[in-house]
Protein backbone atom coordinates (compact mmCIF):
# COMPACT_ATOMS: atom_id res chain seq x y z
CA UNK A 1 0.00 0.00 0.00
CA UNK A 2 1.26 3.55 -1.19
CA UNK A 3 1.93 5.99 1.48
CA UNK A 4 -0.15 8.87 2.24
CA UNK A 5 0.58 12.17 0.19
CA UNK A 6 1.07 15.19 2.44
CA UNK A 7 -1.07 18.13 0.78
CA UNK A 8 -0.78 21.54 2.28
CA UNK A 9 -4.15 23.85 2.00
CA UNK A 10 -4.11 27.25 3.16
CA UNK A 11 -7.95 28.38 3.32
CA UNK A 12 -7.95 31.87 2.64
CA UNK A 13 -10.93 34.39 2.46
CA UNK A 14 -9.60 35.84 -0.93
CA UNK A 15 -7.76 32.83 -2.36
CA UNK A 16 -7.50 28.86 -1.55
CA UNK A 17 -3.31 27.93 -1.90
CA UNK A 18 -1.84 25.08 -1.95
CA UNK A 19 2.28 24.47 -2.29
CA UNK A 20 2.06 24.66 -6.23
CA UNK A 21 -1.55 26.39 -6.67
CA UNK A 22 -3.71 29.47 -5.91
CA UNK A 23 -7.34 30.32 -6.92
CA UNK A 24 -9.98 32.55 -5.68
CA UNK A 25 -12.22 31.25 -3.29
CA UNK A 26 -15.30 31.74 -4.85
CA UNK A 27 -18.08 29.00 -5.24
CA UNK A 28 -20.67 29.31 -7.43
CA UNK A 29 -23.65 26.06 -7.09
CA UNK A 30 -25.10 25.08 -10.30
CA UNK A 31 -28.59 21.96 -10.87
CA UNK A 32 -27.29 21.71 -14.15
CA UNK A 33 -24.24 20.56 -16.03
CA UNK A 34 -22.14 24.14 -17.10
CA UNK A 35 -21.24 24.77 -20.58
CA UNK A 36 -17.52 23.91 -19.58
CA UNK A 37 -15.36 21.88 -17.22
CA UNK A 38 -12.91 24.39 -16.46
CA UNK A 39 -12.83 24.58 -12.31
CA UNK A 40 -15.31 22.54 -11.99
CA UNK A 41 -16.37 20.02 -9.17
CA UNK A 42 -19.00 17.69 -9.24
CA UNK A 43 -19.44 16.14 -6.14
CA UNK A 44 -22.64 14.52 -4.44
CA UNK A 45 -24.57 15.16 -7.59
CA UNK A 46 -24.06 18.33 -7.85
CA UNK A 47 -21.88 20.80 -9.64
CA UNK A 48 -19.59 24.14 -8.67
CA UNK A 49 -17.80 26.15 -10.52
CA UNK A 50 -14.75 27.11 -8.13
CA UNK A 51 -12.77 30.21 -8.25
CA UNK A 52 -15.71 32.41 -9.13
CA UNK A 53 -15.14 35.55 -6.66
CA UNK A 54 -14.94 35.18 -2.99
CA UNK A 55 -16.47 33.61 -0.27
CA UNK A 56 -18.65 36.03 2.08
CA UNK A 57 -17.16 36.56 5.10
CA UNK A 58 -17.32 34.06 7.98
CA UNK A 59 -15.78 34.01 10.83
CA UNK A 60 -16.50 30.15 11.17
CA UNK A 61 -15.41 28.44 8.21
CA UNK A 62 -17.25 25.02 9.19
CA UNK A 63 -20.70 26.64 9.11
CA UNK A 64 -21.15 25.53 5.77
CA UNK A 65 -19.68 22.71 3.04
CA UNK A 66 -17.94 25.73 1.16
CA UNK A 67 -14.54 25.59 2.26
CA UNK A 68 -15.05 21.62 2.58
CA UNK A 69 -15.78 21.78 -1.35
CA UNK A 70 -12.86 24.32 -2.05
CA UNK A 71 -10.94 21.94 -0.35
CA UNK A 72 -11.54 19.26 -2.21
CA UNK A 73 -10.32 21.27 -5.61
CA UNK A 74 -7.29 22.55 -4.01
CA UNK A 75 -6.52 18.53 -3.39
CA UNK A 76 -7.53 17.77 -7.37
CA UNK A 77 -5.39 20.79 -8.50
CA UNK A 78 -2.52 19.80 -6.51
CA UNK A 79 -2.69 16.19 -7.24
CA UNK A 80 -3.20 16.67 -11.07
CA UNK A 81 -0.10 19.25 -10.65
CA UNK A 82 2.06 16.60 -9.03
CA UNK A 83 0.45 13.44 -11.53
CA UNK A 84 -0.22 11.66 -8.78
CA UNK A 85 -2.74 9.31 -8.89
CA UNK A 86 -5.97 10.14 -8.92
CA UNK A 87 -6.91 7.47 -6.26
CA UNK A 88 -5.45 8.00 -3.26
CA UNK A 89 -4.67 8.51 0.36
CA UNK A 90 -3.53 11.95 1.74
CA UNK A 91 -2.81 13.92 4.87
CA UNK A 92 -3.98 16.98 5.10
CA UNK A 93 -1.97 19.72 6.14
CA UNK A 94 -3.70 23.12 7.52
CA UNK A 95 -3.75 26.10 9.48
CA UNK A 96 -5.80 28.32 11.75
CA UNK A 97 -5.21 32.19 13.29
CA UNK A 98 -2.86 31.95 16.22
CA UNK A 99 -5.30 33.99 18.02
CA UNK A 100 -8.07 31.13 17.44
CA UNK A 101 -6.08 27.99 17.58
CA UNK A 102 -6.47 26.45 20.61
CA UNK A 103 -10.39 27.07 20.26
CA UNK A 104 -11.08 25.97 16.75
CA UNK A 105 -8.76 23.33 15.95
CA UNK A 106 -10.84 20.46 17.27
CA UNK A 107 -13.80 21.65 15.06
CA UNK A 108 -11.88 22.25 11.88
CA UNK A 109 -9.93 19.21 11.98
CA UNK A 110 -13.29 16.87 12.14
CA UNK A 111 -14.44 18.71 9.68
CA UNK A 112 -11.75 18.61 7.40
CA UNK A 113 -11.38 14.85 7.83
CA UNK A 114 -15.09 13.45 7.84
CA UNK A 115 -14.00 10.19 9.92
CA UNK A 116 -10.83 9.23 7.22
CA UNK A 117 -13.99 8.29 4.83
CA UNK A 118 -13.09 7.61 0.99
CA UNK A 119 -14.58 10.61 -0.99
CA UNK A 120 -15.51 10.67 -4.61
CA UNK A 121 -15.72 13.55 -7.02
CA UNK A 122 -15.05 14.70 -10.79
CA UNK A 123 -13.13 17.88 -10.98
CA UNK A 124 -12.58 19.09 -14.51
CA UNK A 125 -14.13 16.11 -15.90
CA UNK A 126 -11.46 13.60 -14.08
CA UNK A 127 -12.36 11.40 -11.65
CA UNK A 128 -10.83 11.12 -7.74
CA UNK A 129 -11.30 9.34 -4.75
CA UNK A 130 -9.67 10.68 -1.54
CA UNK A 131 -9.51 9.63 1.83
CA UNK A 132 -8.03 12.37 3.79
CA UNK A 133 -6.36 9.55 6.47
CA UNK A 134 -5.46 12.32 9.16
CA UNK A 135 -5.27 16.17 9.20
CA UNK A 136 -2.39 18.13 10.75
CA UNK A 137 -2.70 21.37 11.76
CA UNK A 138 -0.52 24.51 12.34
CA UNK A 139 -0.57 28.23 13.49
CA UNK A 140 -0.80 30.27 10.03
CA UNK A 141 2.28 32.89 9.31
CA UNK A 142 4.32 31.45 12.19
CA UNK A 143 4.53 27.75 10.63
CA UNK A 144 5.81 30.16 7.42
CA UNK A 145 8.35 31.59 9.30
CA UNK A 146 9.80 28.58 10.84
CA UNK A 147 11.42 27.77 7.38
CA UNK A 148 13.28 30.76 7.42
CA UNK A 149 15.89 30.15 10.19
CA UNK A 150 17.91 33.38 9.12
CA UNK A 151 15.19 35.34 10.53
CA UNK A 152 14.60 33.17 13.35
CA UNK A 153 18.10 33.84 14.72
CA UNK A 154 17.60 37.52 15.26
CA UNK A 155 16.27 37.80 19.15
CA UNK A 156 12.54 39.97 18.73
CA UNK A 157 11.47 39.78 15.40
CA UNK A 158 7.36 40.79 14.41
CA UNK A 159 5.70 38.70 12.23
CA UNK A 160 2.74 40.39 10.14
CA UNK A 161 0.33 38.09 7.95
CA UNK A 162 -1.58 40.15 5.98
CA UNK A 163 -4.29 37.90 4.40
CA UNK A 164 -7.61 38.51 2.57
CA UNK A 165 -9.49 39.33 5.41
CA UNK A 166 -7.36 39.44 8.64
CA UNK A 167 -3.81 40.74 9.35
CA UNK A 168 -2.54 38.54 12.03
CA UNK A 169 0.32 39.93 13.90
CA UNK A 170 2.69 38.35 16.61
CA UNK A 171 6.20 38.90 17.73
CA UNK A 172 8.56 36.07 18.51
CA UNK A 173 11.14 36.46 20.99
CA UNK A 174 13.83 33.83 20.68
CA UNK A 175 11.67 31.72 17.74
CA UNK A 176 8.91 31.20 20.38
CA UNK A 177 6.20 33.86 19.55
CA UNK A 178 4.82 36.22 22.57
CA UNK A 179 1.43 35.39 23.54
CA UNK A 180 0.26 38.44 24.58
CA UNK A 181 1.33 40.00 20.98
CA UNK A 182 -0.95 38.16 19.05
CA UNK A 183 -3.74 40.40 17.15
CA UNK A 184 -6.37 39.07 14.32
CA UNK A 185 -6.94 42.30 13.18
CA UNK A 186 -10.02 42.95 10.51
CA UNK A 187 -8.04 44.93 8.14
CA UNK A 188 -6.96 41.92 5.37
CA UNK A 189 -6.33 43.30 1.61
CA UNK A 190 -9.88 42.64 0.69
CA UNK A 191 -10.77 45.85 3.27
CA UNK A 192 -7.90 47.71 0.98
CA UNK A 193 -9.33 46.89 -2.61
CA UNK A 194 -12.90 47.94 -1.39
CA UNK A 195 -11.45 51.00 -0.05
CA UNK A 196 -9.97 51.99 -2.95
CA UNK A 197 -12.52 51.02 -5.27
CA UNK A 198 -15.04 53.13 -2.95
CA UNK A 199 -12.62 56.47 -3.85
CA UNK A 200 -12.41 55.88 -7.43
CA UNK A 201 -16.20 55.44 -7.50
CA UNK A 202 -16.46 59.29 -5.63
CA UNK A 203 -13.93 60.64 -7.43
CA UNK A 204 -14.65 59.87 -10.96
CA UNK A 205 -17.60 57.41 -11.59
CA UNK A 206 -16.22 54.36 -12.48
CA UNK A 207 -16.75 51.08 -11.16
CA UNK A 208 -13.64 48.77 -11.52
CA UNK A 209 -13.21 44.95 -10.48
CA UNK A 210 -10.91 44.16 -7.77
CA UNK A 211 -8.68 42.16 -10.52
CA UNK A 212 -8.41 45.88 -12.41
CA UNK A 213 -6.89 46.99 -8.80
CA UNK A 214 -4.66 44.75 -8.27
CA UNK A 215 -3.39 44.57 -11.49
CA UNK A 216 -2.06 48.58 -10.85
CA UNK A 217 -1.17 47.49 -7.31
CA UNK A 218 1.45 44.87 -9.20
CA UNK A 219 2.61 47.19 -11.52
CA UNK A 220 1.36 45.69 -14.17
CA UNK A 221 0.64 47.22 -17.32
CA UNK A 222 -2.67 48.39 -18.46
CA UNK A 223 -4.62 50.83 -20.30
CA UNK A 224 -6.59 52.53 -17.28
CA UNK A 225 -6.54 55.92 -17.07
CA UNK A 226 -3.66 58.00 -15.04
CA UNK A 227 -6.40 59.72 -12.11
CA UNK A 228 -7.76 56.01 -11.66
CA UNK A 229 -3.88 54.74 -10.71
CA UNK A 230 -2.83 57.82 -8.73
CA UNK A 231 -5.75 56.81 -6.41
CA UNK A 232 -5.17 53.36 -6.20
CA UNK A 233 -1.36 53.98 -5.52
CA UNK A 234 -2.53 57.22 -2.62
CA UNK A 235 -5.02 54.61 -1.57
CA UNK A 236 -2.63 51.93 -1.07
CA UNK A 237 -0.32 53.75 0.63
CA UNK A 238 -2.43 54.75 3.27
CA UNK A 239 -3.31 51.01 3.67
CA UNK A 240 0.58 50.56 4.37
CA UNK A 241 0.47 53.22 6.98
CA UNK A 242 -2.74 51.95 8.44
CA UNK A 243 -0.96 48.28 8.87
CA UNK A 244 2.29 49.69 10.55
CA UNK A 245 -0.32 51.94 12.80
CA UNK A 246 -1.99 48.72 13.59
CA UNK A 247 1.33 47.32 14.45
CA UNK A 248 2.32 49.63 16.89
CA UNK A 249 -1.08 49.82 18.36
CA UNK A 250 -0.63 46.49 19.08
CA UNK A 251 2.50 47.58 21.64
CA UNK A 252 5.26 46.48 18.63
CA UNK A 253 8.10 49.54 17.62
CA UNK A 254 8.70 48.87 13.77
CA UNK A 255 11.91 50.48 13.91
CA UNK A 256 13.09 48.56 16.51
CA UNK A 257 13.28 45.25 15.42
CA UNK A 258 12.82 43.36 12.14
CA UNK A 259 9.53 43.31 10.33
CA UNK A 260 8.56 40.02 8.49
CA UNK A 261 5.55 40.41 6.28
CA UNK A 262 3.69 37.62 4.61
CA UNK A 263 0.59 36.46 3.22
CA UNK A 264 -1.33 37.76 0.02
CA UNK A 265 -0.64 41.80 0.90
CA UNK A 266 3.03 41.34 1.81
CA UNK A 267 3.44 42.22 -2.31
CA UNK A 268 1.80 45.57 -1.13
CA UNK A 269 4.10 46.59 1.24
CA UNK A 270 6.93 45.91 -0.76
CA UNK A 271 5.79 48.67 -2.84
CA UNK A 272 4.04 51.28 -0.57
CA UNK A 273 5.78 50.88 2.24
CA UNK A 274 7.13 54.54 3.91
CA UNK A 275 10.63 54.76 3.15
CA UNK A 276 12.56 54.40 7.03
CA UNK A 277 9.38 53.42 8.97
CA UNK A 278 10.39 49.95 9.42
CA UNK A 279 14.08 48.44 10.86
CA UNK A 280 14.18 45.78 8.35
CA UNK A 281 11.65 44.79 6.37
CA UNK A 282 11.53 41.27 5.04
CA UNK A 283 8.92 40.48 2.39
CA UNK A 284 7.82 36.93 1.94
CA UNK A 285 5.31 37.91 -1.28
CA UNK A 286 4.96 34.17 -2.65
CA UNK A 287 0.92 33.89 -1.13
CA UNK A 288 1.55 30.19 -1.14
CA UNK A 289 4.16 30.15 1.64
CA UNK A 290 1.76 28.97 4.27
CA UNK A 291 0.35 26.73 2.49
CA UNK A 292 3.93 24.89 1.84
CA UNK A 293 5.22 25.28 5.53
CA UNK A 294 2.35 23.38 6.64
CA UNK A 295 3.13 20.28 4.23
CA UNK A 296 6.56 20.83 4.95
CA UNK A 297 5.91 20.35 8.56
CA UNK A 298 3.69 17.65 7.86
CA UNK A 299 5.99 15.41 6.31
CA UNK A 300 8.53 16.29 9.00
CA UNK A 301 5.96 14.82 11.89
CA UNK A 302 5.31 11.75 9.85
CA UNK A 303 9.29 10.98 9.24
CA UNK A 304 9.63 11.33 13.00
CA UNK A 305 6.67 9.06 14.04
CA UNK A 306 7.71 6.62 11.53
Amino acid sequence: MTEPIPIGVDHGYAAMKTAHCSFPSGLAEYEHEPYTQKNVLRYDGKYYVVGSGRQPLQQDKTVDENYYLLTLAAIAKEIAYRNAPTATSVILAAGLPLTSFGREKKAFRAYLLREGKPVSFLYEGISYEISVQDVKLFPQGYAAILQHSDLLNEPSVILADIGGWTVDIMRLDNRIPHAASCRSLELGIIRCLDEIAEQVRRSLNLSLTSVQIENVLRGSPDSMDDRVKAIIQREAGLYARRILSAIAEAGLDCRAMPVVFLGGGAGLMKRYLPQGSVLRPVILDDDKLNAQAYERLAGQVADHAG
